[in-house]
């Protein structure tokens, strides 16, 4: 059995959009709408716990305790919040202030070369992946993925198998013949609940998370310039500066039967 395509998330994994992107984005609403609030780094990271914007919200309320303005329903504030913050985070990815991380160019464009194909799970907006991989890789870069799978599209969210489930079935495939890419022990357990191998990149929130059921933990996907830092590696099978398509290829698809 052959490798046939990898899936990524996207926030955290294809660009490290949490801490100075969503994050900011987020108080940036909270002031537009005047609104009380300020997520620090700290509490941000706490809150990463749980997958879903809105659900982030609704956690933040029940748990903090912030003030709530006395003539907003508590629904309708987080949807509020949540559009006025997709705005914001759109003008900071038209403006090239979130760039993908190491390796995320180079190993699309390996995979495409290889017949490898490509597709999208994560949680966050449509719009978002939009802006993001336009505003870094060109319109047509839309185009490369067979299914990008975001935002409600299903009921339940990671750590939740669910959208693995969808991605897999629209895409006619078994998860041995696919590898994950995800930052967070949310979306390897996501992943692996559907059957995929996963490969972590980390970033500084999630760099200490456990990722037990992981292939490969790494510090990003690497250049030829930037090489990367082995965390784990449970198969013993790594030894370059940067994950490539030879390296995946040789490496997954294999699992099943291996």
């Amino acid at each position: 059995m052959s490798l046939k395509a990898l899936i990524f998330d996207v926030d955290g994994t294809l660009a490290d959009t949490e801490r100075n992107g969503h994050r900011i984005a987020y108080n940036r609403a909270f002031e537009r709408m005047g609104i009380g609030w300020n997520w620090s780094e700290t509490t941000y990271g706490e809150l990463l716990a749980v997958s879903g914007g809105k659900e982030r919200m609704k956690y933040f309320i029940e748990n903090y305790q912030p003030e709530i303005p006395a003539d907003r329903a508590i629904e309708e504030l987080i949807a509020d919040i949540y559009y006025t913050k997709t705005k914001i985070f759109k003008e900071m990815l038209l403006s090239g202030l979130i760039p993908l991380r190491s390796g995320v160019e180079r190993l699309f464009n390996e995979a495409r070369q290889a017949g490898i194909r490509l597709a999208i799970a994560t949680t966050t907006a449509p719009s978002n992946i939009k802006y993001l991989l336009t505003s870094n890789l060109g319109e047509t870069s839309l185009q490369w993925f067979d299914i990008i799978a975001a935002g409600d599209i299903v009921e339940n969210k990671k750590p939740s198998p669910e959208i693995y489930h969808y991605v897999l079935q629209e895409m006619g495939l078994k998860g041995e013949e696919c590898v994950a890419f995800e930052d967070s022990e949310i979306g390897c357990l996501s992943a692996t609940g559907a059957g995929i191998p996963v490969i972590i990149t980390v970033n500084d929130y999630t760099r200490d998370e456990p990722f037990t059921s992981a292939s490969l933990v790494l510090d990003q996907l690497g250049d030829p310039d930037v090489p990367v830092e082995l965390i784990n590696d449970p198969q013993g099978t790594f030894d370059g500066t940067m994950l490539s398509i030879d390296y995946l290829t040789s490496n997954y698809g294999l699992l099943a039967t291996g």
